[in-house]
């Protein structure tokens, strides 16, 4: 199964985007004993429409486009669900029990998700009710994608 995060906005070199690289890399190496493969990274510069409805239509378009066929779209959203670690990877482990091509994890811009890529989605989650800047969401999903892989490995989980 393929991990593919799709973003808006692209992160600069620095301190956040090392980390970035670094759960990606973790993720990746200990998810081929499962049969994943990711998580992928496709960004995208934000959109410079006037208006937030359609700048949020655009970028959805251009993230649903780039979705592979079959893909489990998880948005993360301000208005998601807050979730443990072990259901987040609970989700990861029913896709892939249910053969699913690819779970693709989607970051909108500023002005959040549009409507097509919220009705496209099968869980709108998110990291609390504070506000994250992008690049840290994106350190934060790389370490749960890595952190599910490790709990559905049998590794010893800090939080049972």
């Amino acid at each position: 199964m393929h991990l593919d995060i799709l973003a808006i906005g692209k992160m600069k070199k620095g301190p956040e985007t090392d980390l970035f690289e670094r759960y990606c890399d973790r993720a990746a190496k200990a998810g081929r004993n499962l049969g994943l493969n990711g998580p992928h990274l496709h960004e995208w510069p934000e959109d410079r429409g006037t208006a937030a409805s359609l700048r949020m239509k655009a970028e959805a378009e251009r993230m649903l486009t780039a979705a592979r066929p079959g893909s489990l779209i998880i948005c993360l959203d301000e208005r998601g669900k807050d979730i443990s670690s072990a259901k987040f990877a609970g989700i990861v482990e029913t896709a892939m029990q249910s053969s699913v091509p690819a779970l693709t994890f989607a970051i909108g811009g500023p002005d959040g998700h549009g409507d097509a890529m919220r009705g496209a989605a099968a869980h709108m989650l998110r990291f609390g009710s504070m506000t994250w800047p992008h690049q840290l969401a994106r350190v934060m999903l790389a370490e749960q994608i890595y952190r599910a892989i490790t709990i559905l490995s049998g590794h010893p989980y800090h939080r049972e």
